[in-house]
């Protein structure tokens, strides 16, 4: 029998991530390489343009400066596909079940705290609520239809009111009806949230909720959604 590999798992190159990104951009938006190439052209023309107004005008000041021109424009593009590339993710994922988890756990930074595993789950309808604490106090988000949602909003917002008193709950609705925040919006919103509480005040809350929630682990995740294959794939 064969010997099992010690060996690391090779990582993909720069250049193989590049290409994954714009293949996944591109699908979404079919006008991409267009957009590239006329950034691209944009910057060089800016280059030779700013070149040729600097005196004195030298063919090797010109050369200099459209070469600029074209670095910045290949930087722009690689900037602007990377933008497009996370619009294109939230559009691929948006109702499907588990959206709201992966945007929260991967996307809300250093100051909020928030997992992928919903604290509240209707397994007959997929409905869903999730939790994230930070600064700007407790978040807690329905995903699925909001008559629904009701009544597992409103536990959960007991829950914390009666473990973290004095901290502020805000709820937010996932979707696209009056009132609430599409997913592509759900990160940006929560962040702006106004800070109400300190880090400490912050690590007592998590773990005060965390000692009261119901342990979801025997509970079957929402299926319709892999983070592994959804999330947007960036160059390093």
């Amino acid at each position: 029998m064969a010997a099992r590999s010690t060996a690391p798992e090779k990582r993909p190159g720069f250049f193989s991530q590049l290409r994954t990104l714009y293949s996944f951009t591109h699908k979404a938006f079919p006008w991409l390489p267009y957009m590239l190439a006329g950034v691209v052209v944009l910057g060089i023309l800016v280059g030779v343009g700013v070149g040729l107004l600097l005196p004195p005008v030298a063919v090797w000041s010109v050369i200099l400066w459209g070469i600029t021109g074209l670095m910045a424009g290949i930087l722009i593009g690689l900037m602007t596909m990377t933008r497009l590339s996370t619009r294109a993710m939230y559009k691929q994922i948006d109702g499907m079940p588990g959206a709201a988890g992966h945007v929260l756990s991967t996307s809300l930074g250093r100051n909020w705290q928030a997992s992928d595993m919903p604290v509240g789950v209707n397994p007959k309808t997929q409905d869903a609520v999730y939790r994230a604490v930070g600064r700007g106090g407790v978040v807690v988000v329905g995903e699925g239809s909001r008559g629904r949602l009701t009544r597992l909003v409103n536990d959960e917002r007991s829950k914390v009111q009666r473990v973290a008193s004095g901290v502020p709950v805000t709820v937010i609705y996932v979707g696209h009806g009056e009132g609430d925040v599409p997913i592509s919006k759900l990160s940006s919103t929560v962040k702006s949230l106004p800070k109400k509480i300190d880090r400490t005040t912050m690590a007592a809350v998590i773990k005060r909720v965390d000692s009261v929630s119901q342990s979801l682990a025997s509970m079957p995740i929402p299926k319709g959604i892999d983070p592994t294959k959804i999330r947007a794939p960036r160059p390093r």
